[in-house]
């Protein structure tokens, strides 16, 4: 398999993971009460609407060629404004988990594909894909639950906190990428990611019988 076909067959599962999470977000933020995203035109399938290209193309890439042992990167955040939502707090932390629980049902999709393709001696194509798509869905679920802001784990934190101390905990997102890219190149993210991309690769296995 030559290195375009590589890309292709390994893409489309990083471009769908990425879209869906966001997508998510947008859904349960309109369905909440909050019209910003859909407004915005990014409650769309369509991964061109929601494209960063350093965390949709240049990391995902960089991790490829450094041969990471886990793939994952990030779309723009779709835009979510909490004043308008029926109860901010609770319905902020729900419009969070989305994201995450997007990619479980994914990685679930996938591995059920993955099944198929081996029972009927599919081609190692689609099996690249299939085990693509499941380990870029289970890399986002850990990554969104550290609780580093702008991640999603912060935000389900950030509604348990009492208002001033949530203030100044979302403060770090100015910091969070560069606190990412140090956790990334000093090789702590893999120790903290690795336990529980394990735990729901498990989880997974266990469920499609895998």
């Amino acid at each position: 398999m030559d290195i375009i076909q590589k890309i292709i067959f390994m893409g489309l599962p990083i471009l769908f993971a990425i879209t869906v999470h966001e997508v998510a977000h947008g859904w349960v933020a309109s369905y909440f009460g909050d019209k910003t995203a859909k407004l915005a035109g990014r409650l769309t399938l369509n991964p061109l609407k929601h494209i960063d290209p350093i965390g949709t193309i240049v990391l995902p890439g960089l991790m490829l060629l450094m041969h990471s042992p886990f793939l994952f990167g990030w779309a723009k955040p779709v835009p979510v404004d909490w004043r308008n939502l029926k109860d901010p707090k609770k319905d902020m932390a729900l419009v969070a988990l989305a994201g995450p629980a997007s990619n479980f049902i994914m990685a679930l999709i996938w591995a059920f594909f993955l099944k198929y393709v081996l029972s009927s001696d599919g081609s190692d194509a689609f099996q690249m894909m299939a085990q693509t798509g499941i380990m870029i869905n289970v890399a986002l679920i850990a990554l969104n639950l550290i609780p580093i802001p702008p991640l999603d784990g912060s935000r389900i934190v950030s509604s348990f906190l009492p208002a001033r101390a949530a203030y100044h905990y979302n403060q770090l997102e100015r910091y969070g990428f560069f606190i990412l890219m140090i956790l990334i190149f000093t090789h702590v993210l893999s120790a903290i990611l690795m336990p529980l991309m394990q735990l729901l690769l498990g989880i997974i296995a266990s469920i499609v019988g895998l």
